[in-house]
């Protein structure tokens, strides 16, 4: 984890400084300032050092747990971060146990109905959602459930759990689609399998060799494809803030790129690969 997040810091890091953009341009858009100032302020952020030193003073910075301070906020990135990182979090643990909890029966039952009728329609509403980028998602609902039908607020104001459904439910819809599809797939496969067979010959009530034996020699490939979709999650947030202007780490992170905020780009990014890397720990450990 560690060589791969520094790997990933570098690319980070030589992206970020590729773009055309210019932090001090951004900073002093509008203003009247002198070319002394704005010299001073490359100096004030190490941005007349040349890229391998500026490097070298980030990671340092890291390893000290100073991600840096914003150009546009003026705040330590990891302030910043923590402000929003609640929200963020929130989203996409909401999201991704609503996904768990419908996509796994949903799978289970198109398996256990293959080629009915039950099947057919479950099929359908999932290559729906598959096909439906996050942002489309969000925007349907909110159209239909915040402003045709006023069930949900449109905009998130951090005032409960009920600003927080939609927002939940279009981040979870995606991977409740493909993660459905993974676990018809693998449940049809045990189903097939010579021991399924076997159990049902000796007498094995239907639903406990369907729960006890098919699902849990089913579950190693859904619970890979669940890992890679929650770490998806963290960028789909970006998204699903956006639209309900939610304030959180997306937002931060959108700004940041509008503002050539090196650090907070740099940051937050970091801070998603991290998680990232944490859930594929997670799921070593659960195989």
């Amino acid at each position: 984890m560690v060589l791969v997040l520094l790997a990933v810091s570098v690319i980070i890091f030589a992206l970020v400084r590729i773009t055309p953009s210019d932090p001090v341009a951004s900073m002093t858009q509008g203003k009247s300032v002198s070319e002394e100032t704005k010299q001073e302020l490359r100096e004030h952020y190490h941005l007349d050092k040349s890229a391998p030193e500026q490097y070298i003073i980030w990671v340092t910075g890291i390893f000290k747990g100073d991600l840096g301070e914003s150009y546009q906020y003026k705040q330590s990135v990891g302030f910043l971060i923590g402000e929003r990182i609640g929200t963020t979090m929130t989203l996409v643990l909401l999201s991704g146990v609503l996904a768990i909890l419908i996509a796994i029966p949903v799978g289970v039952i198109s398996a256990v109905k293959m080629n009915t009728w039950i099947d057919k329609l479950l099929s359908v509403i999932t290559l729906i959602f598959v096909a439906s980028p996050v942002f489309l998602t969000a925007l349907v609902l909110m159209l239909v459930f915040a402003l045709k039908l006023r069930w949900f607020p449109a905009i998130y104001q951090g005032n409960g759990l009920k600003e927080m459904i939609l927002p939940a439910i279009a981040l979870a819809m995606n991977m409740v689609a493909l993660t459905s599809r993974i676990t018809r797939t693998s449940m049809i496969e045990q189903l097939n399998a010579d021991y399924i067979r076997t159990a049902t010959a000796k007498g094995i009530p239907r639903r406990r060799v369907i729960i006890t034996y098919a699902l849990k020699n089913a579950m190693i490939p859904i619970i890979t494809v669940t890992s890679i979709q929650v770490g998806s999650m963290l960028v789909g947030a970006v998204l699903v803030e956006s639209v309900f202007a939610m304030g959180g780490l997306g937002d931060l992170l959108i700004k940041g790129i509008k503002a050539a905020d090196y650090p907070v780009v740099q940051g937050v990014t970091l801070l998603m690969v991290f998680v990232f890397l944490c859930i594929n720990l997670v799921v070593d450990i659960l195989y």
